[in-house]
């Protein structure tokens, strides 16, 4: 296997032809070597001598761009490169609603687990939990996004099709984008009952939410609070992102569908029908024979008024007044003092807490350990023992107060009983 910078710098060197070979890959998967040559000196300046295609088709083969395929001498592009560049070229082909489906699926099961992590107050399956919904979001808004545009590649070749073409012929791979994709995708984006997309990144959101919430009660590590964060936010974007892709891909499918529809001999047949009864009317329009079978004929008029209640124009009204008032945000004030906080010997800071076991207030402890440290950093202090995993931590119910430099913190103090490696060892 070739090195990955090789590859790269292949990749730069000879871009043209690879993306055409790439372009070509679509509708051929495999290349003789005459016409991996034909496509290299495609895109060689004129005066180019002939060894210089040889040279450059070596070197696409020693990189491993281009692999030959067993018991036979053709050229194939390798899988790797050939999702790089469909990548970044957006020549994707469409990809399989069942897979996303299956990956929606996966998102249910990643919620339970991160819910199972709530109930049992585990913090790491929490995390693993959100990771998890992490990489599955990133997952689910690329494919989104690689079959939007692999939507408009195949209605922008059936629009620049051959007009003499019948319409069944050319409109083809639309209808089976549509049936095979946007149905199913619209069945699964369904905001109701039916779908399954919205009210499982709904659900997804609530738990992140709740861990969020749950991780800033127990006193948690900022780091912890802000990963879940940011996959609630993702979850959130992905939501906004499948909206748009479900409409766009349907406003693009279906006008070339209905064209379709309407050009067919039967929606011929039927509109020429309908005009002939709508100018002379049911019993001039149809003969007498066709009367004669009763044909199970029936009219329904119907008409709807939406009318607009004083609220609404009031709130419009109220709408198109609105102007934002202007807040103030207060300038942050730092000293250069508390830029960077003073180093604490940890190893010490252990040694001396092992020393000084059982503590009953580890807050009072910090404090008559350390009295020269600031506020902020003996308040950091003090989460770090707490979720350290070498202390056995309890939360006390009595509640009590201390008096640090500049500010006198109310808490429910944290005893340090035994060291947990200890426990598991005995």
């Amino acid at each position: 296997m070739a090195a990955p910078k090789s590859l790269v710098g292949q990749l730069h060197r000879h871009w043209e032809a690879i993306e055409t070979l790439c372009r070509r890959a679509r509708e051929q998967p495999a290349f003789e070597r005459e016409q991996a040559l034909a496509a290299i000196r495609r895109h060689l300046p004129a005066d180019a001598p002939e060894s210089e295609a040889f040279a450059a088709l070596r070197s696409l083969c020693a990189a491993d761009i281009l692999i030959p395929l067993s018991r036979s001498e053709d050229l194939q592009i390798n899988p790797l490169v050939l999702e790089f560049v469909r990548g970044l070229t957006r020549e994707h082909a469409l990809g399989l609603s069942e897979v996303l489906k299956a990956r929606v699926e996966a998102v249910r099961e990643a919620t339970a687990r991160l819910e199972e992590g709530m109930e049992e107050n585990d913090s790491a399956r929490m995390r693993e939990a959100a990771a998890a919904l992490a990489e599955l979001f990133r997952k689910i808004g690329m494919q989104l996004d690689q079959d939007r545009h692999a939507i408009l590649e195949l209605a922008e070749r059936a629009k620049a099709a051959d007009a003499s073409m019948p319409l069944a012929r050319r409109y083809r791979t639309v209808l089976e984008a549509y049936d095979r994709y946007v149905e199913p995708m619209n069945e699964m984006m369904d905001s109701g009952l039916g779908g399954s997309f919205y009210p499982h990144l709904e659900a997804a959101e609530r738990a992140l939410d709740a861990a969020v919430e749950r991780l800033s009660t127990r006193g948690a590590l900022y780091t912890h609070r802000l990963q879940l964060r940011q996959v609630a936010y993702q979850a959130k974007e992905l939501r906004r992102l499948g909206r748009i892709v479900a409409r766009q891909c349907a406003d693009t499918l279906l006008p070339l569908r209905e064209e379709l529809r309407r050009n067919s001999r039967l929606t011929a047949a039927v509109s020429e029908l309908l005009g002939r009864v709508r100018k002379r009317g049911l019993r001039r329009a149809l003969p007498a024979r066709t009367q004669a079978t009763r044909l199970p004929l029936w009219r329904i008029e119907r008409r709807v008024r939406l009318p607009l209640g004083g609220a609404v124009r009031e709130y419009m009204a109220a709408a198109l007044r609105y102007v934002p008032r202007e807040q103030p945000f207060p300038e942050e004030i730092q000293s250069a003092a508390d830029a960077l906080p003073p180093a604490v010997d940890e190893q010490a800071l252990h040694a001396a807490l092992r020393a000084a076991l059982p503590v009953p207030d580890l807050m009072r402890w910090l404090r008559a350990q350390y009295p020269a440290l600031p506020d902020a950093r003996l308040l950091q202090l003090y989460h770090e023992v707490v979720n350290d995993e070498r202390w056995q931590a309890s939360l006390q119910p009595q509640r009590t107060h201390t008096e640090l430099q500049r500010v006198r913190v109310f808490y429910h103090p944290h005893a340090i009983t035994a060291c947990r490696k200890e426990d598991h060892a005995s």
